[in-house]
């Protein structure tokens, strides 16, 4: 079996390309965030006080390293942490008026650039590839 035949090759492949065109085209638009952090301001919006823990599961990132996402999307002044009242050590994070802002600005661009990451494939290709990779996660 070759590279091009091997999924996990395949799907790094793919990756590294929807990483790029989300980075080119964010910035070109004059956004300053990452693929990882425009997830993480979303999952936020969907779910204000969510805790750093439940955010890692949602967006499928390391429990370890969203620390680090969040310190700084806080040192942006796009989140903000809120000590819990529920559990003192936990901490709740809300969007800052700045970064609901910036979500909604971004969420546009975000939007029209999903069909530049499958852009070698027919509206309906994408609506199968979506499926499957749904399926694939388990998520379908």
């Amino acid at each position: 079996m070759n590279r091009i035949e091997m999924a996990g090759h395949l799907i790094r492949r793919l990756h590294q390309q929807s990483t790029q065109i989300f980075q080119t085209q964010t910035q070109g638009a004059g956004f300053d965030l990452t693929s990882v952090q425009f997830a993480a301001l979303d999952a936020i919006a969907q779910d204000p006080g969510i805790d750093q823990a439940s955010l890692a599961a949602i967006i499928s990132f390391d429990r370890a390293t969203i620390g680090g996402v969040i310190d700084r999307l806080e040192h942006k002044g796009l989140v903000q942490r809120v000590v819990s009242a529920q559990d003192r050590r936990a901490r709740r994070l809300h969007l800052t008026h700045g970064g609901e802002q910036l979500l909604a600005a971004c969420r546009p661009v975000v939007n029209a650039l999903q069909s530049d990451i499958l852009a070698l494939l027919s509206p309906a290709e994408r609506e199968v590839f979506l499926a499957l990779a749904q399926k694939a996660l388990g998520l379908g």
